[in-house]
């Protein structure tokens, strides 16, 4: 019941989101291709490493420091360019250890030691929900560059 709310408040969001990306074309920045391609290495590489959580955090303690050293170099890359808010508040949603996504979950696997499987297939899921926003965001600037 909680994943389902849970997976239904990431939709209801992310629809938001889109509807207000598309109403407000001066809060997205013109399509880069950097930005675009650092997004879909950093979905790949969260979603391996997530993978990992099953075993000892100590193991991949600094593939986990190199992955965060990266989001957060995306994430100053999205924050520096004009026009570019919504992008930018996807990226800290992201990273938050707040928020329940991957940086909550990083967290939680460094204080928890390891993590089950099942949490990780779950988590994943979110997670992947969650580039997938930004990459779509970044993607759909190629289509209105292209036709504007």
């Amino acid at each position: 019941m909680i994943k389902l709310m849970t997976h239904r408040y990431l939709v209801f969001w992310q629809l938001l989101l889109v509807t207000l990306a598309g109403g407000c074309s001066s809060l997205i920045a013109e399509y880069d291709r950097v930005a675009y391609q650092q997004a879909v290495s950093l979905k790949v590489e969260s979603l391996a490493l997530m993978d990992k959580a099953v075993e000892p955090y100590s193991n991949h303690q600094a593939f986990v420091d190199a992955l965060l050293l990266n989001l957060e170099k995306a994430y100053e890359y999205d924050k520096g360019r004009p026009k570019n808010e919504v992008v930018t508040r996807q990226w800290e949603i992201l990273k938050d250890p707040n928020r329940r996504l991957l940086g909550y979950f990083l967290q939680r696997w460094r204080d928890e030691k390891q993590l089950s499987e099942a949490y990780v297939v779950g988590q994943k899921k979110s997670v992947s929900l969650a580039y997938d926003q930004i990459i779509g965001l970044l993607s759909g600037q190629i289509k209105r560059e292209k036709v504007e």
